[in-house]
C-alpha cells in the first residue's frame, strides 16, 4: 500500500484520499450532506432519550427518566384493568362449584379459557402445550390417570401436586427394587417381561412366565392390584393398557423396577387463587381425557 498526496482519479475524475492499493486508487466520496445531518440529528435525538427515558444501566437499578415511564408498569396498568374488567366474573367462578361451572355455559366458556392461558404459562413446559405430555409427564388428553380424572381429582392433583412436600400431596412412588437389594438382576429381568406380558407385548426368549407372576403377586401386587390394573389411590399405573410414563421396552421397565420412580408434580396452591385453580381444573378435564 502508498500513501500519496490527493490527486484526481483518470477514470471517475474524482478526487482520491490518495490510498493505493495494488493499483487501485481509493476515491475519496463523502456521504451526502442529507445523511449526515441525519446522523447528528439522531445523536442529538439519543442524548434526549437518555434524559426522558430509562435508559442507562446501574448497579441494581437503572436511570428512569424524567419521564418515569415504564412499559412493565404500563403493562401492570393493562393486566389490573383487566382484572376489574373479570372481576365478577373471576368471583362468580370462584364461589361456584365445578359441578356448577360445568352447568353454566357462561361460566364453563370463562372456565375453559382462562385454563387455557394458565395451562399455557404454568403447565405446558413439562405436560406441553397441547398437554400431550412427554417422558415423565403424564398425557392429559387420553383417559389414563394416574392419580383419577374427575373434576374434583384433578383439581385436587393441581391444587397439592404429587410428592410436592405439601401436607395434602400425593405420596405414592415406584420403590427402587433394584438399587435397594429387594429384588436380583435376574429377577428384574423377569418380572420387567412379565410385565410387558401383561400389556400384550413381546418377551425375551426362554422367558419364566411363572416365576414371573410369582415375583409379580410378591412385590408389586400391592400397588399395582392383580392383574396389573393398577390403583388411583396409590398413584399406581395401570400395566395392561399400553400406556407408559418412563417406556415399555425391556430397557426402561428394567431401569424403572431397579431405580424407581418419583416424579414430582408442584402443588399450584399458594402460587395461583383458588378460581384460576378451578379454571385450570375444568380446562383439563375438558381436554378429552377427563372422566
Amino acid at each position: 500500500m502508498t500513501d500519496h498526496h490527493s490527486d484526481i482519479d483518470s477514470v471517475s475524475g474524482k478526487s482520491t484520499t490518495g490510498h493505493e492499493w495494488d493499483g487501485i486508487k481509493e476515491l475519496n466520496t463523502p456521504l451526502p450532506r442529507w445523511w449526515v445531518i441525519s446522523f447528528y440529528l439522531t445523536i442529538i435525538w439519543s442524548i434526549g432519550y437518555w434524559i426522558v427515558y430509562p435508559a442507562w444501566p446501574l448497579i441494581q437499578s437503572n436511570t428512569t427518566g424524567m419521564f418515569g415511564y415504564s412499559s412493565r408498569a404500563d403493562v401492570a396498568v393493562e393486566l389490573a384493568n383487566l382484572e376489574k374488567i373479570r372481576g365478577d366474573k373471576m368471583a362468580a367462578l370462584g364461589a361456584a362449584s365445578l359441578a356448577d361451572i360445568e352447568k353454566d355455559p357462561a361460566l364453563l366458556a370463562l372456565a375453559r379459557a382462562k385454563g387455557k392461558t394458565v395451562f399455557g404459562d404454568n403447565c405446558a413446559p413439562c405436560h406441553g402445550s397441547g398437554a400431550a405430555g412427554a417422558k415423565g409427564y403424564p398425557n392429559l388428553n387420553d383417559d389414563d390417570w394416574l392419580w383419577g380424572g374427575t373434576l374434583d381429582q384433578i383439581m385436587q392433583t393441581i391444587q397439592f401436586g404429587a410428592r410436592s412436600g405439601h401436607a395434602k400431596t400425593h405420596e405414592g412412588q415406584m420403590l427402587a427394587f433394584g438399587k435397594d437389594g429387594v429384588l436380583k438382576s435376574d429377577e428384574i429381568v423377569t418380572v420387567a417381561n412379565y410385565v410387558r406380558s401383561l400389556a400384550g407385548l413381546s418377551t425375551r426368549n426362554g422367558f419364566d412366565a411363572a416365576k414371573g407372576e410369582k415375583i409379580f403377586a410378591e412385590n408389586c401386587v400391592a400397588c399395582h392390584g392383580d392383574g396389573g390394573k393398577g390403583n388411583q389411590e396409590m398413584g399406581a399405573p395401570n400395566l395392561t393398557d399400553k400406556i407408559w410414563l418412563y417406556g415399555s421396552d425391556e430397557a426402561a421397565l428394567i431401569e424403572t423396577i431397579s431405580q424407581g420412580r418419583a416424579g414430582v408434580m408442584p402443588a399450584w396452591e399458594g402460587r395461583l387463587d383458588p378460581a384460576t385453580i378451578k379454571a385450570m381444573a375444568v380446562y383439563v378435564h375438558s381436554l378429552g381425557g377427563g372422566k
